[in-house]
């Protein structure tokens, strides 16, 4: 039996007085593709924070291919999972080449740097995302969607076998939304990546993931298919809006 790609074993989170998780249990095998739903501040984020060690929590433990995150180092980490954050800020003039590039430095001979294999991944991540249009330009000046997908660029760059990504269509415009759920699908079918973003439109989560995990109040209240969690009475409890109003169909 294969080790799960991430598994989070009573894990609390508190920020001050405020509890973000609760003692929350979650395994997510190896190859699964697995969207985070909820409404704001119900924990997504913090949990994906905590599942890529950059949070530690209050109490409880998480592991990353079977090894305890507490016993990897960052450059570790980073050879097993590649993050797209929601929103990321460059301090200085990069090229978009440049910033794609970053994601090789987990594998980089640190006396040699980039090798020929770490040039073909950039060209390769570049191709499949489809940012080669904006070779030599300066990142700052791309638009957010623009920047969304270098930075996704970055982390197909990475090649690390969980892929987690927070809120990776935000400021895509409906077609780059469904372009990066494809590639999602197609990294997660056909390189066996593991997948796990953090998602608010339900209709994308429900249409391109098989399992959803539903959070609410740092609790995890219902997980399996869309079906099975996005029930009229759970859209209208944690999201609060009629049922109606959400199209969940193929």
């Amino acid at each position: 039996m294969s080790r799960p790609a991430i598994r989070l074993a009573g894990v609390d989170v508190r920020y001050r007085e405020r509890a973000a998780l609760r003692n929350v249990d979650l395994e997510i095998a190896t190859g699964e593709r697995v969207a985070l739903i909820g409404g704001n501040g119900a924990g997504k984020s913090t949990l994906l924070r905590v599942a890529v060690g950059t949070l530690g929590p209050s109490a409880g433990g998480v592991e990353l291919l079977g090894q305890s995150i507490d016993v990897l180092d960052r450059m570790a980490v980073a050879r097993r999972v590649a993050v797209v954050p929601q929103a990321a800020t460059l301090p200085f003039a990069t090229r978009v080449e440049e910033v794609v590039g970053l994601g090789r430095i987990p594998h980089e001979d640190p006396f040699r740097g980039a090798r020929a294999s770490d040039r073909a991944a950039i060209a390769a991540a570049i191709e499949r995302v489809g940012v080669g249009h904006l070779l030599g330009r300066d990142a700052r000046e791309l638009s957010l969607g623009e920047r969304q997908l270098v930075l996704i660029a970055m982390a197909v760059a990475q090649a690390a076998p969980i892929l987690i990504l927070d809120e990776p269509t935000v400021h895509l415009d409906l077609r780059h939304q469904v372009g990066t759920m494809d590639l999602l699908v197609d990294l997660n079918e056909r390189d066996g990546t593991t997948v796990v973003a953090v998602l608010h439109d339900l209709t994308l989560a429900a249409h391109f993931f098989p399992r959803l995990v539903l959070l609410d109040h740092g609790c995890v209240v219902a997980d399996g298919n869309p079906s099975e969690v996005l029930t009229p009475d759970r859209i209208r409890d944690v999201f609060g809006v009629d049922p109606a109003l959400v199209r969940l169909g193929a």
